[in-house]
């Protein structure tokens, strides 16, 4: 659970895990801060990698992803069927919840056809630290873009919704991100919201965004807002810049 009790939401744009010649995929100061609002010196954390089919590769290099931190860690699958009996039970006990990268669209159906919507609804409710990146970013938010349905971005309007903007994800490193996402939230088929460069994340508390945070200097996250006039008005957010490892 957050130190505060209160809900919380790490949205990373990009980059949870650095490149590691030794290790593989070691832990990014953006995890390590959202791990850091549990207080606990070995937080209970549980990774979903649904966007990414949960496959066995996928799983066993999250853990050894993991395994760079201290904390517990778990997964929730739900191929070929849950791995948990009683989802709700487990996260409702998890400081934290890390959702991994991948398709967004399958992601949400799948987490609504197990009833995962309400329950990480309720956990985000009850403080435990909800977190990921790029799909694992989008989900709680009302909406954005995504390449779920092919290398073409196409619009996300169905999002869980426990943030009530809309989000861009790999912002300064998939040229169809930003004008995509201004068009949609120009026309108003999405809310204004924010989006996140390439190491960065979203830091929210309740439904407030509270600071963007970043360990690469150049990087940044911006808020996007309808202007009235069926355009937008982008405003550059400078993050606050996180020790690197």
């Amino acid at each position: 659970m957050s130190t505060d009790g209160q809900p919380h939401i790490v949205a990373i744009g990009g980059g949870s895990f650095i490149p590691d010649d030794r290790y593989g995929m070691s832990p990014s100061p953006l995890l390590r801060y959202a791990a850091d609002l549990t207080g606990q010196d070995r937080p209970r954390i549980c990774f979903l990698t649904t966007a990414l089919g949960d496959g066995a590769e996928h799983i066993g290099r999250a853990y050894a992803a993991f395994a760079r931190m201290e904390a517990e860690v778990s997964h929730l699958a739900l191929f070929p069927m849950p791995n948990i009996a009683d989802m709700r039970s487990h996260l409702l006990t998890q400081d934290m919840v890390y959702v991994f990268g991948g398709s967004v669209a399958n992601l949400l159906a799948l987490w609504r056809l197990h009833g995962l919507d309400e329950i990480l609804r309720e956990a985000w409710r009850e403080g435990v630290v909800l977190s990921g990146q790029s799909a694992g970013a989008l989900c709680w938010h009302v909406g954005g873009n995504t390449d779920s349905y092919g290398p073409r971005l196409r619009p996300l309007t169905d999002g869980l919704g426990l943030l009530p903007y809309s989000c861009g994800v790999h912002y300064d490193s998939d040229a169809q991100r930003r004008p995509l996402l201004q068009q949609l939230v120009g026309e108003g088929a999405l809310p204004g919201g924010y989006a996140a460069d390439e190491g960065v994340g979203l830091h929210y508390v309740g439904t407030e965004f509270v600071q963007a945070i970043s360990y690469i200097k150049e990087a940044g996250a911006y808020r996007v807002e309808p202007d009235g006039s069926g355009s937008v008005k982008e405003q550059r957010i400078t993050p606050r810049l996180l020790a690197a490892l």
